[in-house]
C-alpha cells in the first residue's frame, strides 16, 4: 500500500475574537507573520465593525461558529471567563488556537482545554511572549550551558501602576470575569513562566500573601488582589521570591528576573530589554543585544541590528511566526502551548491555597 502523507495547512487565515487592545496586537503580529485576518467578532456587532479596519479584518461576523469555520486558526482575545468555551468550540471544529492568558479561570477548565487540543492534534498556543525577548533566550542558553553554575537563588518582580487609583477600573478586577486571582493571573503568571523557561526548573511549593490596596473601585466592592508577595522552592533546590503589583506608582511594566548560581548571576529587566546583566566575582557587564555575539536561538529573534531597539510587539510577532511554523509542521523551540497555560493555572491554584491557609502549598504536578 502506498504511504499517504497528510500535510498541515501552510496558510494562516486567522479569526480574531475580541477587538480590544490585545486584538490589535494579535492582528499586527498576524500581518507580520504573513497571515491574514479572515474575520473578527467583538462584544457587540457595532464594536466589531468599528474595529474592522484597525484589525485588518476581511469581514465581521455576528455568528461565532461561522467565524471559526472561516479560519485556519482562532485567536481568543476575550475576557478570561470566555476563553474555555470559545477555545473548545474551535478545537472541536479542528482549528488551531491561540488563546490569551490566563488560559482559564480554574485548573479544571485549563486541563480540559489542554487535553482537547492534544486529542485533536491541533496547535494550541498561549502568549507567554516575554520568552521571545532575545536577551531572555540568551539567559536561557547560558543557564543550559552551565555558565551560571548550579542554580541557588531566583528573585524579582512584576510591577505596574495602571490600577493605582480607586477610579482605575477594568473587567479583570471582577472575579467572575477575570478569575479569583487578578494580579497573579494577569502578570504573576508571566513571571513564573519566565523563571521556569529560563532555568528549566519547576516551582514545587509556594508561600503567598495577597493584598487589595483599593477595596472599592468605581463605587463597587473589589475582592481580587492588587499585590502578591511570593516565596517559592523548586525541584532542583533553588529558593526565591517575587513581588507582583498593579499599584506601584511609576512602574509601567517592570518585569525583573534575576537568577544566581555558583558561578554567575543573570538579570533581565523588561523595561530595559536590549541588555542582559551578567554578574561575576571578577566583574560585571551589560551584554547588548548584538546578534553577532549571541547564542543561535537569541540571534534568531534579534531581527534588527544592535542599537535598534526591539520591544513587546516584536516579541508578539515572533510568537505568532513560531505558531505559524508549528502549524506548518515545524517544532520551534520554546513555543508556549496550552500545557504551559495549564502549568500556570496549577501554580495560581497553589498561590490561592497558600494565601487562604497562610501556609506553604504544594504545586500540583
Amino acid at each position: 500500500m502506498a504511504q499517504v502523507t497528510i500535510s498541515r495547512p501552510t496558510t494562516y487565515r486567522a479569526a480574531i475574537i475580541g477587538t480590544g487592545f490585545m486584538g490589535r496586537v494579535h492582528s499586527h503580529a498576524i500581518a507580520v507573520a504573513g497571515g491574514s485576518v479572515a474575520g473578527i467578532a467583538g462584544s457587540t456587532p457595532e464594536r466589531a465593525r468599528e474595529a474592522a479596519e484597525a484589525l485588518r479584518a476581511e469581514a465581521v461576523f455576528d455568528d461565532l461558529g461561522a467565524l471559526i469555520d472561516a479560519a485556519d486558526v482562532v485567536h481568543v482575545c476575550v475576557p478570561n471567563h470566555l476563553h474555555a468555551p470559545i477555545a473548545l468550540a474551535a478545537i472541536a471544529a479542528g482549528k488551531h488556537v491561540v488563546c490569551e492568558k490566563p488560559l482559564a479561570t480554574d485548573v479544571a477548565a485549563a486541563a480540559a482545554m489542554t487535553e482537547a487540543a492534544a486529542d485533536a492534534g491541533v496547535v494550541a498556543a498561549v502568549p507567554f511572549v516575554y520568552r521571545f525577548h532575545p536577551m531572555v533566550r540568551e539567559a536561557r542558553a547560558r543557564v543550559a550551558a552551565g555558565q551560571v553554575g548550579r542554580l541557588t537563588l531566583a528573585h524579582g518582580s512584576y510591577l505596574q501602576d495602571w490600577l493605582l487609583r480607586p477610579g482605575d477600573d477594568n473587567w479583570r478586577v471582577d472575579a467572575d470575569k477575570g478569575g479569583a486571582l487578578r494580579a497573579f493571573g494577569d502578570i504573576g503568571s508571566h513571571w513564573c513562566d519566565l523563571l521556569e523557561f529560563v532555568t528549566g526548573d519547576r516551582i514545587t511549593a509556594v508561600n503567598a500573601q495577597l493584598a487589595t490596596a483599593n477595596r472599592r473601585r468605581s463605587g463597587r466592592d473589589v475582592s481580587t488582589e492588587d499585590i502578591v508577595t511570593l516565596q517559592f522552592t523548586t525541584a532542583a533546590g533553588m529558593i526565591g521570591s517575587t513581588v507582583v503589583s498593579q499599584v506601584s506608582a511609576g512602574r509601567k511594566n517592570r518585569l525583573l528576573l534575576e537568577i544566581s548560581g555558583t558561578e554567575a548571576t543573570l538579570a533581565f529587566d523588561q523595561e530595559r530589554p536590549e541588555t542582559l546583566w551578567v554578574g561575576g566575582r571578577e566583574g560585571n557587564a551589560d551584554l547588548m543585544r548584538d546578534p553577532e555575539h549571541l547564542s543561535p536561538d537569541a540571534a534568531r529573534l534579534a531581527t534588527v541590528p544592535a542599537g535598534h531597539a526591539q520591544g513587546y510587539q516584536d516579541c508578539f510577532n515572533a510568537f505568532v511566526a513560531d505558531t505559524r511554523a508549528a502549524i506548518a509542521g515545524a517544532a520551534p523551540d520554546g513555543l508556549p502551548v496550552f500545557a504551559d497555560g495549564l502549568r500556570a493555572a496549577r501554580i495560581a491554584a497553589a498561590v490561592e491555597a497558600s494565601a487562604r491557609t497562610r501556609d506553604w502549598a504544594e504545586v500540583d504536578r
